[in-house]
């Protein structure tokens, strides 16, 4: 398939336009026309660059990309050394955030509730990005944290007692520690977020509201891969996941 194909594609398919993002969704680095090979990844690390285009993939796409409201938009340094070493190999690269957070079935928010058996609710938190619900299955905040550790392949940093009974929940890949007080007032048993900030310790544990801490990169990894398979299946192109060992 020809890169605008992919392009307009993706923007279509995750509604770009309807987002107020922190940086530019879409195309960001634009390298060959042609594409048969995409690979995917959480970050458009040095690291993950380096293996993609070892590969000879023809495009990467990340959630985390480059160009953020408010960085130093000189391309010097590790920005320099990153977008050159696409620009030598001519290999585009495209970055989905918010969007990528939100879609209602590839997105990280609904993949991670597939992953841990949550039924989906409702949206709330700013542009809806944040989900409510309910476990398929009640159970102890213990066994919640264990079960995510399984999944996620990292230890969860979990506030509160682990004999509470939970049965509704909220969530919210990333960053999404902001949304707690919103969550509270939702009436759930728990909070799922990959950072915690050092208030909402408090507020957990003078609500009696369990906070999940299962790290930023940790719960952002699936909705790009669901991307990337979709596209894979729909336009019978190869695709690669890239990941990082990291434990954030």
């Amino acid at each position: 398939m020809l890169l605008n194909e992919l392009r307009d594609y993706i923007g279509s398919l995750l509604e770009v336009s309807r987002f107020r993002d922190y940086n530019p969704n879409g195309l960001q680095v634009e390298g060959r026309t042609e594409i048969g090979r995409i690979a995917t990844g959480v970050t458009a690390s040095q690291a993950v660059l380096e293996a993609a285009i070892a590969w000879k993939a023809d495009a990467i796409i990340v959630h985390h990309g480059y160009f953020w409201r408010g960085e130093d938009p000189c391309i010097t340094g590790m920005k320099k050394h990153r977008i050159a070493q696409l620009l030598q190999n001519d290999t585009s690269l495209l970055a989905y955030h918010l969007p990528l957070d939100a879609h209602p079935e590839l997105g990280n928010n609904a993949q991670l509730a597939k992953l841990l058996s949550f039924n989906f609710t409702g949206n709330f938190g700013d542009q809806n990005i944040a989900c409510y619900g309910s476990l398929i299955q009640p159970q102890s905040l213990q066994q919640l944290a264990h079960k995510i550790h399984n999944s996620l392949q990292r230890v969860p940093q979990v506030i509160g007692s682990v004999n509470a009974q939970i049965s509704s929940i909220a969530w919210c890949s990333g960053g999404g520690q902001g949304y707690f007080e919103q969550a509270l007032a939702l009436g759930v048993n728990a909070f799922l977020t990959g950072e915690i900030s050092e208030q909402n310790v408090h507020a957990a544990q003078e609500t009696g509201v369990a906070f999940i801490a299962a790290g930023h990169h940790a719960t952002e990894r699936f909705g790009v891969q669901a991307l990337g398979e979709h596209l894979a299946l729909k336009f019978g192109i190869e695709h690669r996941f890239f990941d990082q060992d990291i434990h954030v």
